[in-house]
């Protein structure tokens, strides 16, 4: 499958509290959006901090790119909220630590009975056992990472039906053009021909006071015509083209990680595209080549937001 990079899901778990009354809502919400690595955004509070790491481990395990906010968030009832229960790991905690500081800086004060209920952790108002409350979140942070895939796996699946139109109709203007090349270049190459024979008068009769024989003229006209026909001959063009589009019908049908490899499909397509039209020696190839650009910078766009 091909995934994209943009997505949202989210998962709740309601736990009670001990005293069987009162608990707290458990909920873990995923944002994800195109970016060129992974990179991962995290909000919670203090209550479990402690998942942090292994929440990021499981992200990792499961995405390779993309700007991912992940939001944790804790909605406690109100019979919990005012009851309130004291953290004695981070209790504890906080006691090492101040008596580690008053060791170095015995002048310094000791902390006061509101400053330690203020300190992050300290006061746990869940009424939820914190191994509870911390194996909750996981259960919903792999939930919530399940069904992310799972979005961006449709998404992913839309935007390759997408290209591979894009894809199709591509090749369909190539396949139209080429035939046409040899015609309208042999046109061209006339109306070049009659421009230069007017212009170095050879329809005009022959004098003898004519410095350059029409053998000579006629020569030169065929050099020059014949430059020019190499300047403008768009056959390798088309052949890269074509390799290009079957190589990008492939990266898509094979899935997987093919965002970087897509992105560099595209500059060499429209690189050629380019090239098509700088050498365009008539409207239809023209127009088609400003076709094919419009096309793949609409698939670049899209591109974008694969995995």
């Amino acid at each position: 499958m091909i995934y994209s990079m943009t997505g949202y899901a989210s998962a709740t778990r309601e736990l009670v509290a001990a005293s069987g009354t009162g608990g707290v809502s458990v909920s873990v919400e995923l944002r994800t959006v195109n970016s060129r690595f992974l990179d991962l955004n995290f909000r919670m509070p203090e209550d479990v901090r402690v998942c942090e790491p292994t929440l990021r481990e499981m992200l990792m395990n499961k995405l390779s790119r993309g700007k991912v906010d992940i939001r944790i968030n804790l909605q406690r009832s109100e019979q919990t909220a005012n009851a309130g229960s004291i953290n004695h790991e981070a209790l504890t905690q906080l006691a090492v630590l101040e008596r580690t500081v008053l060791s170095t800086f015995p002048e310094a004060g000791r902390l006061r009975t509101g400053e330690i209920m203020r300190w992050p952790g300290v006061l746990a108002e869940t009424g939820v056992a914190q191994d509870v409350l911390r194996d909750a979140v996981l259960a919903c942070g792999k939930q919530a990472i399940t069904d992310l895939i799972d979005v961006r796996g449709r998404e992913g699946a839309q935007l390759a039906t997408m290209l591979l139109a894009n894809v199709t109709e591509m090749e369909t203007i190539v396949t139209k053009i080429t035939p046409l090349v040899p015609e309208l270049i042999a046109k061209h190459q006339q109306k070049i021909v009659e421009r230069l024979q007017e212009a170095l008068g050879i329809a005009a009769p022959d004098t003898a006071a004519t410095i350059v024989s029409r053998e000579e003229i006629n020569e030169r006209i065929r050099q020059e015509v014949t430059m020019y026909g190499i300047r403008i001959d768009i056959a390798e063009e088309l052949s890269r083209l074509t390799a290009h589009l079957n190589e990008t019908r492939h990266v898509i049908q094979k899935g997987g990680k093919v965002g970087k490899r897509l992105d560099f499909m595209m500059q060499e397509l429209n690189r050629e595209a380019n090239t098509l039209g700088s050498k365009a020696a008539a409207k239809e190839l023209a127009d088609s080549s400003m076709t094919l650009k419009l096309l793949i910078e609409q698939m670049r766009e899209q591109v974008q937001n694969l995995e």
